[in-house]
């Protein structure tokens, strides 16, 4: 994701937040406040001090004077009450594999704040202050990515948060995993003394799995944009028929993310005779069907934000606190199905994306299919052609990508796993889908890289040996040619590629280029 310094500063109220809003602290590091309104305040404190009365009147509350799940019919004594939501975050401290970014995790904060703050989940003003302190001071809890059944909720991997605010396990500070014990010492921040249902109201819910729904959904929209821009390249470098994105030929299957990338690959190659008096009537359909196969996420993407944002902006762990009508709520609003469902999804259309740019690719290396352009893409001179390989391990490379991301398109959400006891007898996978999602994410945006040189390096050497004219090249075009070109020399004697790529995968993921942006 794109880093900036942010001058900006996200308040986080009772107001609706937006997935950009979360990228923003998360990614671009924008500073967050906490709403200081006095009824806002209150609203707040009003669920903590109803829980402090019912224990008061010896109240049985799931959670606080029960155990957990399961166990809920095991009672916990008045005077043991206070140590529970300390059990409970200590022993789901057992999360494995890879960790999530400093970025993710501050973007699983961020969502975290937000779902507390709707008022809903019994938890003191004086917490939601604590998790502004940390993002602002750029401190995240090292979360391990495995261990989260999406219901419920995301337990084990918040439990690491709810370590962090009272001082346990590690962080990430100043770019360095360090004991939170340490940090918090060296910056005199005092570890939080969780009340009785907050470690509860903090684990129980599914902000892990929405936070990297956040960040998925971000990079998917980026990918539409940079598949039209390629698909534009790659017409032009197979000498493809403009006409198939004419405007009138899209107005009468009026899908508007399709009629969008269309347009937008219509702008991109402009109205020039030379591009609409192609030799061919119909380009193979990785060229001709283009936006009907990146238009299908296009289209998506409004009812994925729907989803997504409405899950943001929940109130998702149980029990729910109504402090106004003095209830106490037991629920599953911790159940993550519906962002299990967009990210199911989600990542079945970005493979999408990859295996349409890999038969692209195929087209431009394989001379049975690229129209006079050299074997492998190669610019090698005539007496050295014999020796170099173009873009021909690359290809292969885009071909392994492209399949691991469609293996990975089964949907996590239909393998439920009945777990704790058969408490948990019907689980959303939820994080696990999303963790699907920005695995197929990263290989895709592999094959883009590798389609962005592959472009370049054949539409250079259509340039040079004047088989397209510049004045045929849009604005658009001439502008990311000259981008790439920056960063990537013609490939004419063969070298190694991987780092090029690594940095224009980086770049992809950055969102680098600004496309398209009139229409935003």
């Amino acid at each position: 994701m794109k880093k900036t310094i942010s001058k900006k500063q996200l308040k986080v109220g009772q107001q609706w937040l937006s997935i950009e809003d979360i990228i923003d602290v998360a990614f671009n590091h924008e500073k967050i406040s906490i709403d200081h309104d006095a009824d806002f305040i209150k609203k707040i404190n009003k669920g903590a001090e109803f829980l402090d009365e019912l224990l008061k009147e010896d109240g049985v509350i799931y959670g606080v004077t029960t155990g957990y799940g399961d166990s809920c019919t095991v009672t916990v004594p008045v005077n043991v009450v206070n140590e529970l939501p300390v059990h409970l975050t200590r022993f789901h401290g057992c999360g494995l594999g890879a960790y999530f970014s400093h970025d993710e995790a501050r973007a699983i904060m961020a969502v975290r704040l937000c779902s507390l703050a709707r008022g809903y989940s019994g938890v003191s003003f004086t917490l939601l202050e604590q998790i502004v302190n940390l993002l602002n001071t750029n401190i995240s809890p090292v979360i391990p990515e495995e261990g989260s059944v999406g219901a419920s909720g995301d337990l084990t991997p918040l439990s690491y948060l709810s370590a962090v605010l009272i001082g346990e396990r590690e962080v990430t500070y100043q770019e360095k995993i360090q004991a939170t014990a340490e940090v918090f010492k060296q910056l005199k921040i005092s570890p939080y003394v969780l009340k009785p249902k907050e470690a509860l109201a903090i684990m129980n819910g599914t902000a892990v799995m929405t936070a990297l729904a956040c960040e998925a959904f971000a990079r998917s929209e980026y990918l539409c944009k940079l598949a039209a821009r390629i698909t534009a390249m790659a017409t032009l470098a197979l000498k493809g028929n403009a006409f198939h994105f004419d405007p009138i030929l899209f107005s009468v299957k009026p899908h508007p993310g399709q009629q969008q990338i269309a347009s937008w690959i219509h702008a991109d190659l402009g109205e020039h005779p030379v591009l609409r008096n192609s030799s061919r009537l119909q380009d193979r359909y990785s060229i001709r069907c283009a936006p009907h196969i990146i238009g299908v996420l296009q289209d998506s993407l409004p009812w994925f934000r729907q989803m997504i944002e409405n899950e943001l902006n929940s109130s998702n762990d149980n029990p729910i606190i109504d402090a106004d009508g003095e209830h106490v709520l037991h629920g599953g609003h911790f159940y993550g199905g519906h962002i299990a469902t967009v990210m199911d999804t989600m990542k079945t259309q970005v493979a999408n994306l990859a295996d349409l740019l890999d038969r692209q690719m195929a087209l431009l290396v394989d001379t049975k299919f690229n129209n006079g352009l050299p074997p492998n893409l190669s610019a090698a001179p005539t007496e050295r052609a014999m020796l170099n390989h173009g873009f021909k391990a690359v290809q292969i490379g885009v071909s392994a990508w492209t399949a691991e991301a469609l293996k990975n398109t089964m949907p996590a959400s239909v393998f439920s796993r009945s777990t704790e006891c058969h408490n948990q007898d019907k689980v959303s996978m939820g994080t696990i889908a999303a963790r699907d999602c920005l695995r197929n994410l990263a290989l895709t945006e592999q094959v883009f890289a590798a389609l962005l040189l592959a472009v370049t390096q054949a539409l250079s050497i259509r340039l040079a040996k004047q088989e397209i004219a510049e004045s045929v090249l849009t604005p658009t075009i001439k502008t990311m040619l000259a981008n790439v070109q920056q960063d990537f020399d013609l490939l004419t004697e063969d070298r190694r590629l991987d780092n090029t790529l690594r940095e224009f995968t980086e770049k992809i993921r950055a969102k680098h280029w600004n496309l398209y942006e009139s229409d935003c």
